[in-house]
Formats: C-alpha cells, sequence, structure tokens
C-alpha cells in the first residue's frame, strides 16, 4: 500500500496527533443523536491506549466556518468518547496557541486531550500552512484515521503529516481501504449496484464509473426520477433535475453501449403530500397522477432488484429508495436492505442516509462492511485522488 500501517508506527509513549472524523450529529440540546461515527474510532484509540500513547485528538463537528459557534463544540462529543473509553479526555479551549501547546506537552502516557473544533479556524479548510505547522508542534507523529475527510485538502489532512516524519493510517482507515479496494479492483460477480438518493448530480461521476465494472445497475430514489424523465415519462409533481436532464439522458446512452444492464423503477408509491401520515398508493410508472409526488419505490420494483440481489456474489448499496425517514415511506429502502442481508453476496453499503437506514434496521450484523467513509467513499471507488492517502506516501 505504501502507506505505514498503525502496527508499524513508533508509536510507544510518543506524542500522537490523531486526526478522526467525530462529526456526528446532534440536537438541538446539542445531544448526539447517532454516535456511529465515536464507535467507529475506538480500536485506534484503544490500541494507541494499550501502546501508553500520549494523544492529541483532533477533529472538526459541523460547517461553523471559521468562526467559533457554541452549537458547533466538541464538548459533547469529548463526554460521550471519555464515557465509551472509561478514561478522562481533556478538551482544550482551542486548536493552536500556547495553551494546547503546554498541555500536549504535560501528557503522560496513555493519557487524552482533545483539540477544539478544527474549523473554528479558516486555516484549516484553506489548508493554511502556519495553521497546520502550528497543529504539527503538538506531537511527534501524525495517524489518519478519519477515512470521510481524506479527499479534502485540508491543513489536518494533508498540511500537518508533512510536518511530521513518522505517519500513517488507523485501523479505520486500514479497514476502508481493504473493503473498497475490494469492490474496486476484484468483485466477485454478479456485481449489482443499487444506487438510491436525491440528485443526479451527486452520483452522476460514481455511476458512471460503475458502468462496465457492474453487472446490474438498479437506480432508486428522487434521482430515479430524472433518469425516468429522460426517457420520456411522466413524473407528476415529483421534483425533477432539469439542469441533470440532458446529463441523464447521455448518461443512458452511454450505458446502452456497455455491458451492464440498468434497471429503474417500474412503479412507485405516490402521495398528494410529503408527510407522516399522509395517504398513499401505488402507481406504474405509465400511470403517474399529476398532483402526486413519488415517496418511495413500489412493490414491483422491489421485486425486480430483489431478483438481482439474491444471484449477486457482490453488492454495493448508496443511497435511499425513497422519503426513508417519514413513516410510511420507509419500505422499499427496508426491503432492499433486507435482501442485500439475505443475500450470499459480499455486501458493502455506505452514504450516510443509507448507513442510517441499515442501522435503523438492525441488518449492521448482516453486511460485509458498513462504509463510514460518504463522499471519500465514493471518490475512492470513482478513481479520484485522495490527498489525504498521497501525502502519506511521500518519502
Amino acid at each position: 500500500m505504501g502507506i505505514k500501517r498503525l502496527e508499524e508506527l513508533p508509536v510507544d509513549g510518543r506524542r500522537v496527533f490523531l486526526r478522526l472524523d467525530l462529526n456526528v450529529p446532534l440536537d438541538e440540546e446539542g445531544t448526539i443523536t447517532d454516535d456511529t461515527r465515536i464507535q467507529a474510532a475506538l480500536p485506534t484509540l484503544q490500541h494507541l491506549l494499550e501502546r501508553e500513547a500520549r494523544l492529541v485528538v483532533a477533529s472538526h463537528l459541523g460547517r461553523p466556518k471559521g468562526v467559533r459557534l457554541p452549537n458547533c463544540s466538541l464538548e459533547p462529543v469529548a463526554a460521550r468518547l471519555a464515557d465509551l473509553l472509561d478514561v478522562e479526555i481533556i478538551l482544550s479551549e482551542d486548536s493552536v496557541g500556547d495553551g494546547p501547546r503546554k498541555m500536549a506537552f504535560a501528557l503522560r502516557e496513555g493519557q487524552i486531550m482533545m483539540l477544539e473544533n478544527l474549523r473554528f479556524y479558516p486555516g484549516e479548510t484553506h489548508n493554511d500552512d502556519s495553521f497546520a505547522k502550528q497543529l504539527s508542534t503538538l506531537a511527534d507523529l501524525y495517524v489518519n484515521d478519519a477515512f470521510g475527510c481524506m479527499h479534502r485538502s485540508h491543513a489536518s489532512i494533508v498540511g500537518v503529516p508533512r510536518y511530521l516524519k513518522d505517519r500513517g493510517i488507523g485501523l479505520l482507515v486500514e479497514r476502508e481501504i481493504q473493503h473498497l479496494s475490494r469492490l474496486k479492483d476484484k468483485p466477485d460477480h454478479p456485481f449489482v449496484a443499487v444506487i438510491g438518493g436525491a440528485k443526479v448530480k451527486d452520483k452522476l461521476e460514481l455511476l458512471t464509473s460503475l458502468l462496465g465494472q457492474v453487472d446490474t445497475l438498479c437506480l432508486g430514489g428522487a434521482m430515479a426520477l430524472t433518469f425516468l424523465a429522460a426517457r420520456g415519462h411522466k413524473t407528476g409533481a415529483s421534483r425533477i433535475e432539469l439542469e441533470s436532464l440532458a446529463a441523464a439522458e447521455r448518461f443512458l446512452r452511454k450505458a446502452a453501449s456497455s455491458e451492464t444492464e440498468i434497471l429503474l423503477p417500474v412503479d412507485h408509491v405516490v402521495a398528494d403530500e410529503v408527510r407522516e401520515g399522509a395517504q398513499s398508493r401505488e402507481v406504474g410508472i405509465d400511470a403517474f397522477p399529476p398532483t402526486a409526488h413519488a415517496v418511495d419505490i413500489g412493490s414491483g420494483t422491489i421485486q425486480l432488484f430483489r431478483s438481482k440481489l439474491e444471484t449477486a456474489r457482490t453488492v454495493f448499496w448508496n443511497g435511499p429508495m425513497g422519503v426513508f425517514e417519514v413513516p410510511p415511506f420507509h419500505r422499499g429502502t427496508e426491503q432492499i436492505g433486507k435482501a442485500v442481508a439475505r443475500s450470499n453476496a459480499y455486501s458493502l453499503v455506505g452514504g450516510g442516509d443509507s448507513v442510517s437506514a441499515v442501522r435503523r434496521s438492525g441488518l449492521v450484523p448482516f453486511f460485509s462492511h458498513v462504509s463510514t467513509g460518504g463522499g471519500a467513499s465514493l471518490a475512492f471507488l470513482e478513481g479520484k485522488a485522495m490527498p489525504g492517502m498521497s501525502v502519506l506516501e511521500e518519502v
């Protein structure tokens, strides 16, 4: 791989700058509503604590855009992490300056300090060299276990490691690379990809990269409506990406000359209002009511997609099939999750909404890998450069 693994780094008793992705959702009261990313960081943290490293943990939270916002403080994250690890975590009010530096040098073996939100500083997202250099003075070596940020050219991702000779990846990043590489480089066939979500423009590069790689591409969610419109189907009052129609048409023409089979919904659950408790009904794609909105895939589409998943040897799923967060429009997404879980395929699910749906249904143990990488996973599968990985390969 050309990148040092955690086991290969001389972390014992040394100060380690550990970049994590602890960007968890909070409610209005500042309570964590999903601690998946915190849980995912635990194996690397426990490994480093066992080796008595002195840990300087860094992350971002939300999008404060260089402004110190109280509702973006990492304080609730530090508290949750301390509970899970059963250790004290010292939260620094700042990320750079004399205060954090003194705290870092005072750390004892096996002790953890957490820097306040890196994005309180404009230098983080601007990859400011001065900011990166200040962060680097807090530690002796660098470990990146924030796979979800490795496609970003931010100071803590690409700037800090250039100042620290010993650098490498944590266990989460290593696991993500292994699983995504299997999907990208050596999948077993038949290979089925189920792609949903809201917008064509967010997934078009991924879809294009999958042509010729997957045997079947099942398209669902709001995104599929734009493809249906590109084929001349009426979609009622559903929102269509007019700016993406031409791109959708080009993709379908390209797909027609590839070896990949494209499956679009054959029916939908529709409702006049997208709200909990709204009356809904199933309609075929040639009988779409002019005032209705598509809120989920229909039972015919579920069966169509399921028939491909049942014989698949590799499955990649990214994006929900409908407005899954509004009951009862979660059925299509839930049924696809169950179909993947029941298959004998190597299965990988990625994307925040898809992962949330899998967790909500209790299906996580039945998937080969649940990726926390988000946009970074898509960038990796698309073959894009990953700045956070490239910098760790530099000599």
